[in-house]
């Protein structure tokens, strides 16, 4: 490819990149779409996504349940096209989507396999060229549209789309470059983050020896000063490296940005949800002659209850009524507010989604068209938006891909 003129070239081909596409070929089948990615395998993070079966949105989507840039002008990007819109687009590719009692929608074959493969039937129905490994390296602006390169070759064109992803699962090809590519066309970035990400402890905390157990807990975040900022409420699974598991990842987000403001912040957990101090140190005071062990393994995995009574200096076998006041405190202290003491994350090999990029200040989100730079457009992981665990980051990418393919595809610019 040597200085060919394409009307329209995106660079990624995850899944903002591939609606995109799709919406740019449909928009108008009499112009060229070329999609080009760095990677060898397409669609890393679709197939790795909800353990192999592809969380492919949830049936229930606002901006609540998103971080970044402003949540009014997320909402105005996921009203374009909103869950059951996905709904009806994936139905139309031939593949049904199927409700989990947590509002999770996936494919009902069970394998994400079957949404890369019908996105990859569809752009090339619409008569959108595919080409990987094709890394871009360099983008210029020039004044009537854009020379890109890379070592394959290069090429010029009328209109941009970048979607190449963030910084999170770099092996499948999203390592940051599209941030340099945004920034040399005079693009700010926010400073970028893992989002989604499992938690570090010490390696000697009691937590890491208790490594495959999961249960339902609440985080709750706090300020230096022990003010309540945020708490989530979900599955918890203890590692041999610290914690994970959605209600982490869910919070990982906010503890990692609160932090760089106050380095003093803390994640407290309550292993038993629905009790709070005063309620449990009653509990234990009407216990009478019953264990502490017994009364705790009623209520948690046995493991947990005994790892909780050592931490807070009681054995197991103790019964109620011989727990002292400073016993009976220590130990409600350690079931319903025990403090994590936090050491770092796992990065972004681990983190599924980046938090930061480019804001949506500086994007015209009725389009995706940059506000600085005409005819480059974004969409997807490199704008600054993240949503939590559960389908919402897929469906701000098929939302954001959808309005700037559909509207680059009807404002065709050529030479």
């Amino acid at each position: 490819m040597t200085d060919s003129l394409v009307d329209v070239v995106i660079v990624g081909a995850g899944a903002a990149g591939l609606m995109a596409a799709i919406w740019a070929g449909r928009a108008d089948p009499h112009h060229t779409v070329l999609v080009l990615d760095g990677a060898h395998t397409l669609g890393t993070k679709i197939l790795a996504s909800g353990g192999g079966r592809c969380n492919v949105t949830h049936d229930y989507v606002d901006e609540k349940s998103y971080a970044g840039s402003s949540r009014h002008t997320i909402r105005k990007v996921l009203s374009r096209f909103d869950a059951p819109q996905t709904v009806v687009f994936f139905r139309d590719l031939g593949v049904e989507l199927k409700r989990e009692e947590t509002g999770k929608l996936f494919p009902a074959a069970g394998t994400a396999q079957t949404i890369l493969d019908a996105l990859c039937r569809e752009v090339h129905r619409v008569g959108v060229t595919l080409r990987y490994p094709c890394r871009v390296e360099v983008v210029e602006k020039r004044k009537s549209g854009f020379l890109i390169s890379g070592e394959w070759g290069r090429l010029k064109a009328g209109n941009l789309i970048l979607a190449t992803g963030g910084c999170s699962m770099p092996k499948s090809g999203s390592d940051g470059h599209g941030y340099r590519i945004a920034q040399s066309l005079g693009h700010a970035i926010v400073s970028t983050f893992p989002a989604l990400v499992p938690l570090t402890l010490p390696r000697t905390h009691f937590l890491c020896s208790l490594s495959g157990l999961s249960l339902i807990a609440t985080l709750e975040l706090r300020s230096g000063r022990g003010k309540r900022l945020c708490a989530f409420t979900g599955s918890m699974l203890c590692t041999h490296f610290g914690i994970s598991g959605p209600v982490v990842l869910d919070m990982s987000r906010h503890y990692l940005a609160a932090q760089r403001d106050d380095p003093h912040v803390g994640l407290v957990v309550n292993w038993l949800p629905e009790t709070t101090l005063a309620a449990l140190d009653r509990d234990l005071l009407a216990l009478g002659r019953r264990s502490i062990g017994r009364f705790l393994s009623a209520r948690m995995p046995g493991r947990l209850a005994e790892a909780l009574c050592i931490e807070a200096g009681i054995a197991p076998s103790v019964s109620g009524n011989q727990l002292s006041r400073e016993a009976r405190k220590a130990l409600a202290r350690a079931v319903v507010d025990l403090p994590l003491p936090v050491t770092g994350n796992r990065g972004f090999a681990y983190a599924e989604v980046t938090a930061g990029g480019v804001p949506l200040a500086e994007i015209r989100v009725e389009t995706m068209e940059s506000r600085v730079c005409p005819g480059l457009y974004l969409c997807g992981e490199i704008c600054d938006v993240d949503g939590q665990i559960g389908g919402y980051n897929f469906q701000w990418a098929w939302a954001s891909g959808y309005v700037a393919g559909n509207w680059v595809g009807r404002q065709v610019i050529r030479d």
